[in-house]
């Protein structure tokens, strides 16, 4: 059908006629020039894609109308410019595709029809782990050894990018996902089919809001959701609020960049900004760097925020220039934008848009700070870590608490490494990691990190051979900076040797601790510690022998690594003592900014970027050699143990069944708040005495090819069996940590597999009960895909994170949530009950709906069904949103 908005369509350039632009300026509203920037992207999407079918010009209006509409819940179409995923996320995409063509042709559709309208990257980032570090050759024999785990994956993939169109593949060994994004992939304004419009997209991490800090619109779905935006579908969502931040003021010479995300993240999760968009603007924003943005942007899942937006700027054409972006394109991207009023000037508050709410920080009030030891917005000052981690040790068993008995807080275990004898206590660190996407892509503290290695060194400082160091660049570009502004020797010297270029220690591939190690902590009960410059340190997730883990700065790194403990004051105690007995405080070798800006402005130069990714994509041997079939159809290996078509689709028919009503249901699990992805579908290893594990022995592999649970994600055998089993789980029913729970029928306390397999074989039912955030974290598909296959036919709890309810959706599971003020202790539930949810007739179903849960006890309440919107509602009718598009597409 004919765009309705023909009429705004004009050339940008006169003398270039066949490039043209959907000019909003000409809908001549008064209204465009109050939206958020945020909000003009998506209009301008909705404008350009109008169709009055899968975008209606009602949805225009709408969205012009912002300022009304924003509260009163109103669906919006977005179909985003591209997609991007990740391998641990982008393997199951690619699996699913693959088993989508099968279910197509099965059904007597074009198989080939399942491929990837919206264009989609996928960069191997996930694969590679710690396995060596303190040495020379640690970076290639991680990389030997990540190949030998992953060929089979590989292999998949590599075919995947051949059998599909519109998707390419970075390789491994290229840098992190998010600032190869930010370096590379970023169009910031695409120039395609005779069109200019604005970059952006949605990826299958939840970290994908980093792209924000460069004013390219995007945030993390799940992999469920991304895969039908691939397919051409728009994303539904509820037009959102807009939270205005304001920066102030000047950040302190001796605050980092980490300092800064810390504080916004604690602040935004108090103030409460889950399911809106926050744009930042003010003075403040005009003085930090892209890379400065780009970290607080990738925080927003911590802070709970869809996306956290810095509009594009005069540092941001600086900052294409800087990366080794072509100068006609970087003419054309600011031209274009500026053309529809989408270019800011922080400094002119007369370019202020109209917000939902407004928020000021002073950066001038920020100061040097960790969040821990289990969460992300814990935030706590670096002059506060030591009497924190005092009071964390004796606290009741929490977010804050690990309650160790008073008695035991001075405990400590000798235990000798590498020839020498060493004490192990409460707060030591075992891991020290400069690793992930939220400080790698940031030449000012990897710098800064650098320059505190070398006064280390000058000043006669060492780490202990047992702390486990690593450094993982987010991309080949920081380690040209490191190598020549001459710092990379310092790194090496203190063990922050490269390991690799990927997402490593922050997503659990953190790799083997020594056996010393682990035995001393297991002798003395230790809450040993890991410090990591990442973004997540939920419990189980970055080691499972650390219980403590701390986010900090890529220089505090390094400072906790040679102080060997958390329970440091820096102001009162040394870090060490030099040859001569002199003791070296944190202040006689902290780096100011400017110190730091004056290396950065010298040596992170554009000629660099452009010969990193000149050969992005050729670079690595391994890759290019591997074999990949060229058939369309995928020929699956029934003895592969990475790669498994997938139950979703086997009994599907082009017939849609009714909702039924989920009748007498046992709870399979009864949680608390907070609990997250890590705690629902692990990344990391795969413990030996776990169903998986079993699983993996029976197919004859050892446990030392057992790989991780990340990277088994394409085979649903092992992620169903792996669905619950972080041992830092707490079942409700078992009053401690622990992947088990009860078996009611049998009164068995058994591995959380093993009772659904049982209530499944039996025919009954299952739900679980949950309290706040649930589903918090990462943006993990097999969150939603492994408890579908457990048997779970719904999800009762206070709320919900944004993109696991979705995921939820997509698999056919119902989300409800308890009415506001009530949960399972108010309505006196203690999931031993049974329990019936009454689902409406089909024609009676609604979004956001009450339905009535009745007890085998004779007791009922009214619960809300979390389907938000009418497409939501379209998807779980077709039990998913797989199932939906196989239908669509074998019409």
């Amino acid at each position: 059908m004919s765009n309705p908005f023909a009429h705004t369509v004009e050339p940008l350039d006169p003398e270039r006629p066949e490039k043209k632009f959907y000019n909003l300026n000409k809908l001549e509203d008064s209204r465009y020039a109050r939206l958020p920037f945020c909000i003009r992207i998506l209009l301008e999407a909705a404008v350009r894609n109008c169709d009055d079918f899968l975008v209606k010009k009602n949805d225009v209006e709408n969205i012009l109308n912002w300022s009304v509409m924003q509260h009163k819940g109103v669906e919006v179409p977005f179909r985003p410019a591209r997609v991007i995923l990740q391998d641990f996320t982008g393997v199951p995409a690619v699996v699913d595709f693959a088993a989508m063509r099968d279910a197509v042709k099965k059904l007597g559709g074009d198989p080939e029809k399942i491929n990837p309208i919206c264009p989609a990257d996928l960069v191997i980032d996930h694969s590679i782990q710690v396995d060596f570090n303190k040495r020379t050759d640690s970076l290639q024999k991680n990389q030997e050894l990540e190949f030998e785990r992953n060929r089979e994956r590989f292999e998949f993939l590599k075919w995947g990018s051949q059998a599909f169109q519109n998707m390419r593949i970075i390789p491994p060994g290229s840098g992190i996902i998010h600032q190869v994004n930010l370096e590379y992939l970023a169009r910031v304004v695409f120039d395609q089919d005779g069109h200019y419009y604005p970059d952006s997209l949605v990826g299958t991490d939840s970290h994908t809001t980093m792209i924000d800090g460069l004013g390219v619109l995007g945030w993390g779905v799940g992999g469920i959701e991304a895969e039908a935006v691939m397919l051409g579908q728009p994303i539904s969502m509820v037009l959102p609020e807009v939270i205005g931040y304001k920066l102030v003021g000047v950040p302190h010479q001796l605050v980092t960049s980490t300092d800064i995300v810390l504080t916004v993240t604690k602040h935004l999760r108090q103030v409460g900004v889950v399911g809106k968009f926050v744009e930042f603007f003010g003075p403040g924003v005009a003085r930090l760097s892209i890379a400065d943005r780009a970290t607080i942007a990738n925080m927003c899942p911590e802070y709970g925020a869809t996306a956290a937006f810095f509009p594009v700027d005069l540092v941001s054409i600086g900052y294409l220039q800087q990366t080794g972006r072509k100068e006609e394109k970087v003419k054309y991207i600011q031209k274009y934008l500026e053309a529809v009023s989408m270019f800011r000037d922080f400094n002119d508050s007369c370019q202020d848009p109209d917000f939902t709410e407004v928020i000021e920080l002073d950066l001038g009030t920020v100061v040097p700070c960790c969040s821990g030891p289990k969460r992300p917005q814990d935030k706590v000052a670096v002059s506060d870590m030591k009497k924190d981690f005092e009071s964390c040790l004796g606290a009741k068993q929490g977010f804050k608490g690990f309650q160790i008995a008073p008695e035991h807080h001075n405990a400590s275990v000798k235990f000798k490494y590498n020839g020498s004898d060493y004490d192990l206590a409460h707060g030591s660190v075992v891991i020290a990691a400069i690793t992930s996407c939220t400080n790698t892509s940031n030449p000012s503290v990897m710098l800064g990190a650098g320059l505190l290695a070398k006064k280390a060194i000058e000043a006669g400082l060492t780490v202990k051979s047992y702390v486990k160091t690593s450094l993982s660049p987010g991309s080949g570009v920081v380690t040209y900076y490191l190598k020549n502004s001459g710092v990379m020797p310092y790194l090496a010297q203190l063990g922050f040797d490269v390991v690799g270029y990927g997402c490593m220690t922050c997503i659990g591939n953190s790799g083997p601790l020594p056996d010393a190690v682990v035995e001393a902590i297991s002798q003395g009960d230790l809450v040993a510690v890991g410090v990591l410059s990442g973004n997540r340190n939920f419990e189980g997730r970055v080691h499972p022998n650390t219980r403590a883990n701390y986010l900090a700065s890529p220089p505090l790194v390094i400072a906790y690594a040679i102080a060997g403990t958390i329970q440091i004051d820096f102001e009162k105690d040394p870090l060490g003592e030099n040859a001569d007995g002199k003791q070296i405080f944190l202040r006689d070798i902290w780096p100011t900014r400017d110190e730091i800006q004056n290396v950065e402005r010298q040596f992170v130069i554009p000629e660099m970027f452009k010969e990193v990714y000149e050969k992005i994509e050729k670079v690595n041997e391994s890759w290019n050699n591997l074999y990949a079939p060229s058939d369309q159809l995928y020929l699956w290996n029934p003895k592969s143990t990475y790669i498994k078509s997938p139950p979703f689709f086997d009994n599907l028919t082009m017939d849609i069944q009714p909702p039924k009503s989920i009748k007498d249901a046992y709870v399979l699990l009864n949680l608390g708040d907070s609990v997250t992805t890590d705690h629902i579908s692990p990344a990391g290893n795969i413990a030996r005495n776990s169903p998986a594990a079993h699983y993996l022995t029976s197919k004859g592999l050892t446990p030392r090819e057992f790989n991780s649970y990340g990277s088994r994600r394409g085979n649903d055998a092992v992620m169903a069996r792996g669905t619950f089993a972080n041992i830092r789980l707490f079942n409700k029913f078992l009053n401690k940590q622990a992947p088990q729970t009860i078996h009611f029928p049998s009164k068995e306390t058994i591995p959380i597999f093993d009772a659904a397999e049982r209530y499944q074989q039996a025919g009954h039912p299952l739900i679980i009960l949950a309290g706040k955030e649930y589903g918090s974290g990462s943006s993990r598909d097999w969150a939603a895909k492994g408890p579908f296959l457990l048997g779970i036919k719904a999800v009762l709890a206070e709320s919900y994170e944004r993109i696991h309810r979705s995921n939820l959706v997509g698999m056919g599971v119902i989300p409800l949530e308890y009415q506001p003020g009530e949960n399972a202790d108010t309505l006196g539930l203690t999931g031993r009950e049974r329990y019936t949810i009454v689902i409406p007739e089909d024609h009676d179903l609604q979004p956001g709906m009450h339905v009535q849960i009745k007890l085998d006890t004779g007791k009922s309440f009214e619960a809300v069904m979390r389907f938000d919107t009418d497409v939501e509602l379209t998807y779980f009718r077709n039990g998913g949103i797989l199932n939906y598009m196989i239908r669509k597409m074998a019409k």
